[in-house]
């Protein structure tokens, strides 16, 4: 079977059981694009905006596990989307990119729509390819899934000059069933004698914590987790990318930790005395001053990624490896060594966890005449049960769906967590409509990211995916107005926006339902219609409280214990 360069890329993208690809045509891609259009294995999805193809892939990719593809034309068409490539590299997402070039005769002449597209992307991919040889073309997709998906996962890109697409050159095909890289071998097993040390550590632990984070739910290793905690009986915290892996509703759950983290699962991880990280990076977010982090713990952390050990807190026992493989060693060294025979009693650790509990750190006036965007997120968890998938864009809203939604298993909540992208969450939200036809997705946003990738929504009507978008309007951007306030003397330096579009006119516009809630008995009728409505996109433009703040908040320089909490609520010095 012979085929040209572009009917390569397609039957690639079947034979590696694609469903979707997003992007966006261009010239150097019409070859491809032509290819495209004599099949039917391979469903292209038209966005609006090449930034929205890659969200769109990387909502697809972290709700279904599977890598996200995008296909976007040379130039403008590969720098629009960077943005999305370095936010999915930033948390680790995998996405195989491909781009177009001009022809390899031309290249370096600054060509019509030329760009340096390798270069560009170095710093914010796994890795990335210029294609010079046809007959390369199909090993180095198969690669690039390849590395897209194992180890650390991230975003490869593939750059396609568009000579080697010619329809009129063709090769003999075949697609390559396995692929051996001699410089890259992802670890697998963690080593037994470090496993064992963390298992002889556990057993002495009398204020214990466990910390996970997105590795662990990008390592399909939520139950091997769940299996664990229940068995140790430690509390547990996770990171805003971990959520998910460990059910919120269960007691051992302290909540998110960090900058916005509850105050019971700050002062545990300030105050234990062993400390089992999984599948976390230790972001600054989640650390606060380093300085101050953990101060009296011994650390174990288990990740696949070695450059990620010790890269800003240094540990005691270090584990690399997939940590599923990991946690169920683990877990067979545990059950061997008797644990509740072995381990000591951590009762009083468990008594003081609920004297912090006790103080209800998330505790919002639920008697306000304004709508309060925590009791907004309530409504939502109520409403759909719990079982949405839930996407959010950047800020305060971010956070508040963090916090009040309460995510009992993992891949349902979808958000830009490392780079920290404003306009993530209507395209990805698409993306995962498409992964997850059947079922309730809701985007969480504010009218500041809701602008900036909306042009979307033109392309959830195309392809009837309908997401429910729940517009938190406070008129601000409103992180940025909390800072200014905290640490400005409360001058919002261009944070107000004065010159809003009515959000619901502008839905109905682009062909979907608008509504627009001022008043909180509102909420909910208006949620659970919105709702009803299954396969229609409704856009919800919720007015809130414009004052209201993210509690708590470590702010910048402050350690876990440092917390500032919200108006009201007091921690007794007998707590801390």
């Amino acid at each position: 079977m012979e085929l040209s360069g572009a009917e390569i890329v397609v039957r690639c993208l079947r034979d590696e059981g694609v469903e979707y690809i997003f992007g966006y045509p261009g010239g150097s891609v019409l070859h491809i694009y032509d290819a495209l259009f004599q099949q039917d294995d391979v469903r292209h999805i038209l966005v609006r905006h090449e930034q929205g193809a890659t969200h769109a892939a990387d909502g697809y990719a972290r709700s279904t596990g599977k890598p996200g593809v995008v296909l976007v034309t040379s130039g403008p068409g590969a720098t629009n989307a960077v943005t999305g490539i370095a936010t999915a590299f930033m948390d680790s997402i995998p996405l195989v990119v491909l781009t177009g070039q001009v022809p390899r005769a031309v290249i370096g002449s600054d060509a019509f729509q030329e760009c340096d597209t390798i270069g560009i992307t170095r710093p914010c991919v796994k890795h990335n390819f210029l294609v010079s040889d046809l007959s390369k073309l199909a090993e180095t997709i198969k690669k690039a899934f390849y590395i897209a998906t194992t180890g650390r996962p991230g975003p490869v890109v593939v750059d396609i000059p568009k000579d080697i697409t010619d329809p009129k050159v063709k090769i003999p095909y075949e697609y390559p069933k396995t692929v051996d890289i001699r410089s890259y071998q992802p670890k697998v097993k963690g080593h037994p004698g470090q496993i064992k040390k963390a298992v002889d550590l556990l057993l002495t632990a009398r204020q214990p914590m466990i910390y996970s984070g997105g590795g662990v739910i990008l390592g399909n290793a939520s139950q091997a987790l769940i299996d664990l905690t229940r068995f140790l009986e430690f509390p547990i915290t996770q990171t805003l990318m971990g959520l998910g892996a460990y059910p919120a509703t269960d007691r051992q759950f302290l909540g998110m930790l960090g900058m916005h983290g509850t105050y019971e699962a700050n002062m545990g991880m300030h105050q234990c005395d062993v400390l089992l990280a999984i599948g976390a990076r230790f972001d600054d977010r989640v650390t606060g001053k380093l300085t101050q982090f953990c101060p009296d713990a011994k650390i174990i952390h288990i990740d696949v990624d070695p450059a990620s050990i010790s890269k800003t807190v240094r540990v005691d026992i270090p584990i690399v490896g997939e940590v599923q493989f990991v946690l169920e060693e683990m877990m067979a060294l545990l059950k061997a060594a008797d644990f509740k025979g072995s381990s000591q009693d951590i009762s009083e650790w468990w008594a003081s966890i609920e004297r912090w509990r006790a103080l209800d750190c998330l505790s919002f006036d639920r008697n306000s005449r304004r709508i309060k965007p925590q009791r907004v997120i309530e409504e939502l968890w109520e409403v759909t049960g719990g079982h949405a998938f839930v996407t959010s864009d950047v800020g305060q809203h971010q956070m508040w769906a963090a916090q009040y939604y309460k995510f009992d298993a993992p891949r349902r909540w979808i958000n830009s967590g490392g780079l920290g992208t404003m306009g993530f969450g209507l395209p990805a939200a698409i993306g995962v409509k498409l992964g997850h036809p059947e079922a309730d997705v809701a985007c969480i946003t504010g009218e500041a990211s809701i602008q900036m990738c909306i042009q979307e929504l033109a392309t959830a009507l195309q392809y009837r995916t309908g997401v429910k978008v729940i517009n938190l309007n406070n008129g601000y951007m409103g992180m940025v107005r909390q800072w200014q306030e905290f640490s400005y003397e409360s001058r919002y330096s261009e944070s107000y926006l004065e010159t809003l579009p009515d959000f619901v006119r502008l839905a109905e516009a682009y062909g979907h339902v608008g509504i627009k809630v001022d008043q909180p008995c509102d909420v909910r009728p208006a949620l659970e219609e919105a709702f009803r409505m299954k396969d229609r996109t409704v856009f919800l433009d919720i007015l809130t409280d414009p004052s209201e703040n993210v509690y708590p908040m470590i702010e910048a320089g402050k350690g876990h214990h440092e917390m500032r909490m919200a108006p009201g609520v007091s921690t007794d010095t007998e707590l801390s």
